[in-house]
């Protein structure tokens, strides 16, 4: 069973060599999974453990807080797909001031202190540590064949020509790109929570919605897109989502929400258990258009069904 913990020693037993994959891995995506998939395989063949070591917040937000990174997924999410990756385990270590003072010669006895069974640390080949960043995968190369513990780092991996990033990435969401984010991700960026009441003015027009609280530090593009929306049944259904602020009918300032028109009955909405409070999670597939104002609910209710048909509504 997969383990989150925030330090070393809350970690439970285990038993065999630990194979330890060390960075950010914000968004868990292709390029992540080279890393991770090496310290997996190499892990089930000795018969020990593969986890990974992350921190939190991310670097950023303790040496430039008034522009932090702003990351694709939040630790839940992060700890889900690490799952799903095979990783036993994930340890979540607080990144401060005094972490990162620590010297760079310094972080492999740190590792080995605090993992007792090392047997081997995966980082990818641009991987940076210690104090000032002065660290570096050749640093832990040459540090591991002195004590015995293995260090490999993956190569980048790269899409269309270009290195998948996190960066990259967010780039992408933040223009609405999801289905080229999808591509570098290794499947459809999404956002999950629950159900919220709302004003219930989709269902005078004919096109009901379930609102979804849903919050992210990266906003992706305002607009509508194509979805998948997945609720308690665990069923996958088809619908258009807006995520905005809602011009038409919002006069002041509102927090960005994301609205669900599903391509389902009433009926089959009910007994599905989508109600208020119902946890559910939201592919955005597709960007369809940007978010705009109407001047009146009937232009609005003339382009939802616009949009419906762009999402494949059959």
């Amino acid at each position: 069973m997969f383990s989150s913990v925030t330090t070393f020693d809350r970690l439970p037993a285990f038993s065999g060599p630990v194979h330890l994959a060390v960075g950010m891995f914000d968004g868990v995506h292709l390029g992540h999974r080279e890393v991770l998939g090496l310290a997996v395989r190499n892990a089930k063949a000795s018969g020990g453990v593969a986890g990974v070591l992350t921190f939190e917040p991310h670097p950023s937000r303790v040496f430039r807080p008034e522009n932090p990174t702003l990351l694709l997924v939040d630790a839940a999410q992060k700890d889900e797909l690490l799952a799903g990756a095979g990783l036993d385990f994930a340890v979540h270590h607080r990144f401060d001031r005094e972490f990162a003072a620590m010297p760079a010669e310094a972080f492999l006895p740190w590792l080995r202190e605090r993992a007792p069974g090392l047997a081997a640390v995966y980082v990818g080949e641009n991987f940076r540590f210690g104090h000032k960043r002065a660290g570096d995968a050749a640093l832990l190369v040459s540090q591991g064949k002195a004590c015995g513990v293995h260090v490999f780092a993956a190569n980048r991996v790269a899409v269309d020509g270009e290195r998948v990033s996190s960066t990259r990435i967010r780039g992408l969401v933040a223009e609405g790109r999801v289905d080229d984010a999808a591509a570098l991700l290794g499947y459809e960026y999404y956002g999950e929570g629950p159900v919220v009441s709302g004003r219930r003015l989709g269902r005078t027009i004919g096109f009901p919605t379930l609102n979804v609280f849903w919050n992210p530090e990266l906003r992706p593009a305002y607009g509508v897109y194509a979805v998948h929306l997945r609720g308690p049944d665990g069923v996958w259904r088809e619908g258009v989502a807006n995520y905005g602020v809602r011009p038409t009918v919002e006069n002041a300032p509102v927090t960005p929400q994301l609205e669900v028109h599903l391509f389902a009955s009433a009926a089959e909405v009910a007994a599905a258990g989508l109600g208020d409070g119902a946890r559910v999670r939201v592919s955005l597939r597709r960007f369809i258009r940007p978010e705009m104002k109407f001047a009146s609910l009937d232009a609005l209710k003339a382009q939802i069904e616009a949009d419906c048909s762009a999402a494949g509504r059959a």
